[in-house]
């Protein structure tokens, strides 16, 4: 890996981090407790919006086909994996690790 995709990686992750902290303390829960479901949710955004020839672009086709009678080329699903995916998947995967020691009680509640 390129200097430059460590670095962006590192970003993500610490913008990651910061929009998690933030929502944790918005709703008055750990940062572990939801870092899972933060880095799900952002990764898959990246995921949507990074990806190409998907269900949506098949439906704007037929839209567009039924309307103008033109058959259009269809276009195959591709997604790119740059660094800002695989650092968001990758924050995904450490909080599942965190969630699944949360429930093993590995990690224990929190005292309140």
């Amino acid at each position: 890996m390129r200097k430059k995709d460590v670095l962006i990686m590192l970003v993500t992750l610490i913008v990651e981090g910061i929009i998690t902290y933030l929502i944790a303390s918005f709703f008055s829960i750990r940062f572990i407790e939801i870092m899972f479901f933060v880095g799900f949710a952002i990764a898959g955004g990246i995921f949507y919006f990074l990806s190409s020839g998907g269900p949506m672009a098949r439906y704007n086709e037929v839209q567009v086909t039924a309307q103008t009678g033109i058959i259009h080329k269809s276009e195959r699903f591709t997604t790119k994996k740059g660094p800002i995916f695989l650092a968001s998947v990758l924050f995904c995967l450490i909080g599942l690790v965190f969630f699944l020691l949360l429930i093993a009680e590995i990690i224990p509640p929190s005292a309140k």
